[in-house]
């Protein structure tokens, strides 16, 4: 037996039997459109609202099997900020330049045939490289800096000595562009004319600080700069010894590497053999106070 819908006088109260599905279907009701004649039957109002009521259940599991990502009736979809295109783009470019380089090396030409290649929109190649070329070699070394720091950051360095931690991250830094050793020494000869050496200097230093950085250093006082520059010398020379070596996995490179870290070795111990002297400890007072004077990068 059907259930009785009782009605009010002016206006029908369909919104009771939607009462929970909420915020799916909005059923305005006003007294002046609404108006029921006597011949509509109490059973067709029923049959009516139960079909009303079904569908509104199916758009329900309908949504329920969508799950987070629907919101309302529109696809969420994730944002990239512009930052994450461009470096997107960059990496992108990079891949697709690095078999150019070799002929053409770090020009705009080597950057058109990445675009090509790539499918990047010349735009957004023309904003993340605005320099063209230079701008390219600078974001490759960049990129191998980044690889060399996530991969120090979970090498077990402090089981090693000193000596051998510096070895192995100058080592592990070569090695990480041993595939591309034309595009590096595209890249050093582009970096080392005079008007882009600042930045090329500029870069050196950053891998170095990101070695010695890995390394454990701890250095607050003038230290902090002598260690990155003469380490930025070591890993200078390496790389240029490391592009015209022959050998078979580039053994004498590894052993010219050996031998450079054994110099600053013995330069370290010599330095500190003069500081415990007293009559070079009272010749150096003066120098040594304006040294004192310089602090590291965020040191008070």
């Amino acid at each position: 037996m059907l259930p009785k819908l009782h009605l009010t006088k002016n206006a029908l109260a369909l919104h009771l039997l939607l009462k929970r599905p909420k915020r799916l279907i909005n059923i305005v009701v006003t007294n002046q459109y609404l108006h029921l004649r006597h011949h509509l039957s109490k059973v067709s109002i029923f049959v009516g609202a139960v079909y009303i009521h079904r569908h509104i259940s199916a758009v329900h599991s309908a949504r329920s099997a969508l799950g987070p990502i629907y919101n309302g009736s529109v696809m969420k979809t994730p944002h990239k900020t512009e930052n994450a295109h461009i470096s997107e783009a960059c990496e992108r470019l990079i891949e697709a330049a690095l078999p150019q380089v070799v002929f053409d090396g770090w020009t705009t030409a080597t950057l058109d045939a990445a675009i090509a290649e790539s499918g990047v929109d010349a735009g957004l190649a023309r904003l993340a490289f605005p320099r063209g070329g230079i701008d390219m070699a600078l974001a490759f070394h960049r990129r191998t800096d980044r690889a060399l720091a996530d991969e120090l950051a979970v090498a077990d360095l402090d089981a090693m000595r000193i000596r051998d931690r510096i070895i192995h991250c100058v080592r592990r830094r070569i090695e990480l562009v041993a595939e591309h050793r034309e595009a590096v020494r595209r890249g050093v000869t582009l970096l080392a004319l005079p008007i882009h050496a600042p930045e090329g200097a500029r870069e050196i230093w950053r891998t170095a600080d990101i070695i010695w950085t890995a390394c454990g250093d701890t250095a607050t006082d003038y230290n902090w700069y002598t260690k990155r520059m003469i380490l930025g010398s070591v890993y200078s020379a390496t790389v240029l010894y490391w592009l015209g070596d022959p050998s078979p996995n580039f053994a004498n490179t590894w052993t010219f590497l050996d031998r450079r870290i054994e110099n600053v070795m013995e330069f370290e111990k010599t330095k500190a053999q003069l500081n415990d002297n007293p009559l070079v400890r009272a010749i150096l007072w003066g120098p040594m106070q304006v040294l004192g004077a310089i602090k590291a990068p965020g040191t008070r």
